[in-house]
């Protein structure tokens, strides 16, 4: 398969050592979306229980799609726009699909099995996951691959992880997610959430004993990531409009 004729073959088949090795960014993107596909199966097959085991799936998928997002559109996409052709439509229509991602994984990850309509929704969410994956692995990052040596690829791929790993876990409209300055501001809200995921994998017992002490915890930790989201741009240390 080629993303254009006689362009670059998608990235699903290629080896890694085609890639750029595994410090590439392709093959750090290519890795997670193999993640993200067995987290989609998971949260397929435990719909029907629902339950703990269903909630911690789709949490899971949460957490992998908002980190790799961030990455891709604080590292990935600025240097798809430095060497693609200027207007290109492709970076333009996989960061509008990125929207519509972001709007759905923070509704299903702030719903539950019991909900009406959550099967619906998780069907719907998978479906543009998948698509925004197809997109990326044919069209995109084949052609940031014709563009760029394996040395740049794996530099890009460096970048990427670093931010991936510093980046918050969960949706916060107020924080840019484009270079520069959108990483440092967005890492208090980054210890927040990471604080809450923490509470959220202590074993069940465990939740089960201190349920209510942990929920007043992770209600505390998200009233200061919306406190830290009001906070004034220069003051979450981001570079203002006018100097970029």
């Amino acid at each position: 398969m080629s993303a254009t004729t006689g362009g670059p073959t998608t990235v699903a088949t290629q080896s890694v050592a085609q890639l750029g090795g595994p410090l590439s960014v392709l093959a750090r993107q290519r890795a997670d979306h193999e993640k993200l596909d067995a987290l989609m199966a998971r949260a397929r097959e435990t719909l029907r229980e629902g339950g703990a085991e269903h909630a911690r799936a789709v949490r899971a998928m949460a957490r992998l799609v908002f980190t790799h997002a961030f990455a891709e559109e604080a590292v990935l996409f600025p240097a798809a726009r430095r060497v693609l052709p200027e207007g290109d439509p492709l970076t333009v229509r996989i960061e509008s699909d990125h929207q519509e991602v972001d709007e759905l994984m923070t509704r299903l990850d702030r719903s539950s099995a019991d909900d009406p309509g959550h099967a619906e929704l998780l069907e719907r969410t998978i479906a543009v996951l998948d698509h925004d994956v197809r997109s990326e692995e044919d069209e995109l990052l084949p052609r940031l691959q014709a563009e760029l040596s394996p040395r740049e690829l794996r530099g890009l791929g460096l970048a990427w992880e670093v931010v991936r790993r510093i980046s918050p876990t969960r949706p916060h409209p107020t924080v840019s997610r484009r270079p520069p300055g959108q990483t440092f501001s967005a890492l208090p809200l980054t210890v927040l959430d990471r604080a809450r995921d923490q509470l959220q994998r202590l074993d069940e017992v465990t939740a089960r004993r201190f349920s209510g002490r942990l929920d007043t915890v992770d209600q505390a930790l998200a009233g200061l990531a919306g406190a830290v989201e009001r906070l004034p741009v220069m003051q979450r240390g981001e570079r203002p409009e006018t100097d970029r």
